[in-house]
């Protein structure tokens, strides 16, 4: 398994192209897009140079930065689009729930859907990556519109996220990539909202 990351400049987001190994040489070999924030030169000549067949393209938020290039990237390739949402820019896409496995090509891709203010975001997790898009980033989460939304989605965070047995490379949608040992560790989204959380006190009632 490859991934390779493409920093969108102009939209200041990552996309990635994960690809299976070759198994015969110069064979079409097959491969995803995760959020597509544009359709370059560079993403084309990577698709290309690999030989990868692009089987599926899946979105992690129906958010401007993370799929300005998904309808450019459709006119080349001939690919099935994956979101929480059942359009992304008035595309159809196939909707992706909590907990569901798809597989596309010969890519399996775990399905973990994280709770937001208006919506929910999508966290895929391909072998022992995480791609979390804009819910998880290198020591920060997802900007949310109130406390509630956002304690909603640290509860999100800890219980399906944090709590996966082991490590994982995580690749968010902005910034640099961490693990997921490191943000347990140091993420100071969570430990905000971890610290506004009621302190249970003890009493004793004498009879």
């Amino acid at each position: 398994m490859r991934v390779y990351c493409h920093y969108c400049k102009s939209v200041f987001s990552n996309c990635y192209i994960v690809g299976n190994e070759p198994s015969i040489p110069n064979a079409p070999v097959d491969a995803v897009i995760i959020d597509p924030g544009i359709m370059d030169l560079n993403i084309l000549s990577c698709i290309e140079d690999n030989k990868y067949s692009v089987k599926g393209i899946f979105i992690t938020r129906d958010h401007p930065f993370l799929v300005s290039g998904l309808a450019t990237l459709l006119r080349v390739y001939d690919a099935e689009v994956f979101a929480i949402n059942p359009s992304i820019n008035n595309i159809r896409s196939t909707v992706v729930r909590d907990g569901e496995t798809i597989n596309s090509g010969s890519i399996s891709v775990d399905v973990i859907s994280i709770p937001r203010h208006s919506s929910e975001s999508a966290v895929y997790k391909i072998d022992n990556i995480l791609f979390t898009g804009d819910s998880l980033t290198a020591g920060l989460i997802g900007k949310t519109i109130s406390s509630y939304s956002a304690i909603t989605q640290v509860s999100s965070l800890r219980s399906k996220i944090l709590s996966l047995p082991g490590d994982y490379a995580i690749f968010p949608g902005s910034g640099p990539p961490t693990s997921l040992n490191a943000e347990r560790r140091f993420n100071l989204g969570i430990a905000k909202f971890e610290a506004l959380k009621p302190r249970r006190k003890n009493f004793r009632l004498n009879l």
